[in-house]
């Protein structure tokens, strides 16, 4: 049995330095323990595994700490936050944003 994916509109922001401001607002940026992301740095091993900094590392990443409903993930610069249909937040890679997404119009101001 196959089954097709019911048309949702979400909203998103693409996390970037241009965008922080916007991302605070959108997502709440704050403590973690109060349930709401967390800036922080990226931060790279030898071996290429990233892990999260407070402080910034010779790239000057930015990263955002998301609590989902699967747990903490880490979103990386560029990658979207999305709010899902329950006002989950969740982070998405750039290239399955354009994929799965695609701008809605708004409707125009009466």
């Amino acid at each position: 049995m196959k089954f097709r994916k019911k048309p949702v509109e979400v909203e998103a922001v693409q996390l970037t330095w241009a965008s922080w401001s916007e991302m605070c607002e959108f997502a709440g940026v704050g403590r973690l323990d109060e349930g709401k992301p967390e800036g922080c740095y990226i931060k790279l091993d030898e071996a290429g595994n990233i892990s999260s900094s407070d402080g910034p590392d010779e790239r000057n990443e930015i990263g955002l700490r998301v609590p989902t409903l699967e747990g903490l993930m880490l979103a990386r610069e560029n990658d979207w936050i999305i709010r899902g249909i329950a006002g989950e937040l969740y982070p998405c890679k750039p290239n399955i944003f354009e994929a799965a997404y695609e701008p809605v119009a708004e409707p125009s101001p009466a």
